[in-house]
């Protein structure tokens, strides 16, 4: 199990940031496929980047004059949340990759979660309504409406697309000012933190997350827990890498269906399955 999802990220991202030319040359794809959205957090400003991000097309949205209802976003967002769930950010997300491979360098004694776990999980739902929602909505720089979180916040912006474009654009490199300096702490404090605990961007900051977790109740794929074949050994739980309880695997906004579960269950009373209840 760990090694397919390992390889599934890693295609993944290989896939939606696999435009050569552009890494090469310093510039961004903006061809027709750019109109489309994949379902992870996948920078618009990566110069490897295909396709766009759904968190920036909905602040697209946002920032057009006159406030209009985002239909074409949030119809993606039930679509892809209904199917999938937050099984996109521990299979498809790109920043979720780079994250569980920091976890995997062999410094610091490993924690699951940050101090103040219960308050700072909600601190993603800050993000969206706060930077994603009323910042996209009412923030302005000059006469345009801004894209608050992927111009303050976004550390997945940062890494893959302002960070190689300044490594090949020197026009680029000699406009670097502070609000360059702000993102790249907060990706260096992303980086250090993912380290030491399993994806912090991921459980306390990331607006996606905190979409696709609402769909995790009632989404397609799903994991699915045969109480009656339990041993209640709490394997699963000890292998959590946020630390759910067995009740609230897949049911819980928290859990990403990595899998860690199933696998490390005695007795195979964990399984992923369709809604049907059909194993997969």
């Amino acid at each position: 199990m760990k090694r397919l999802r390992l390889i599934v990220q890693l295609v993944f991202t290989i896939f939606t940031n696999g435009y050569a030319y552009g890494f090469a040359n310093g510039k961004i794809y903006q061809g027709k496929l750019k109109y489309a959205c994949v379902p992870g957090l996948n920078c618009y400003s990566c110069p490897g980047a295909v396709a766009s991000c759904p968190i920036g097309a909905l602040q697209a949205l946002l920032n057009q004059r006159g406030f209009q209802v985002p239909f074409a976003a949030l119809g993606f967002f039930f679509v892809f949340g209904s199917l999938f769930g937050r099984f996109i950010c521990g299979w498809l997300c790109p920043f979720g990759f780079i994250q569980d491979l920091l976890h995997k360098i062999p410094v610091f004694r490993k924690r699951k979660t940050l101090p103040f776990h219960r308050i700072l999980k909600y601190g993603k739902y800050v993000v969206l309504f706060g930077l994603v929602g009323a910042g996209s909505l009412f923030l302005f720089g000059g006469f345009a409406k801004v894209p608050a979180f992927c111009k303050y916040l976004c550390p997945s912006g940062t890494l893959f697309g302002a960070v190689p474009l300044l490594t090949g654009n020197r026009a680029l490199r000699e406009q670097i000012g502070g609000l360059f300096s702000w993102k790249l702490g907060i990706l260096i404090l992303i980086v250090v933190l993912s380290v030491k605990a399993y994806r912090p961007f991921c459980q306390y900051l990331c607006p996606l997350g905190a979409i696709y977790g609402w769909f995790n109740r009632f989404s397609l794929v799903r994991i699915q827990w045969n109480e009656e074949k339990c041993l209640s050994c709490k394997a699963c739980e000890k292998a959590c890498p946020v630390g759910l309880s067995v009740q609230e695997i897949s049911r819980s906004p928290e859990c990403i269906r990595c899998g860690r579960c199933v696998e490390s269950c005695p007795g195979n009373c964990l399984h992923f399955v369709m809604l049907r209840g059909d194993k997969l």
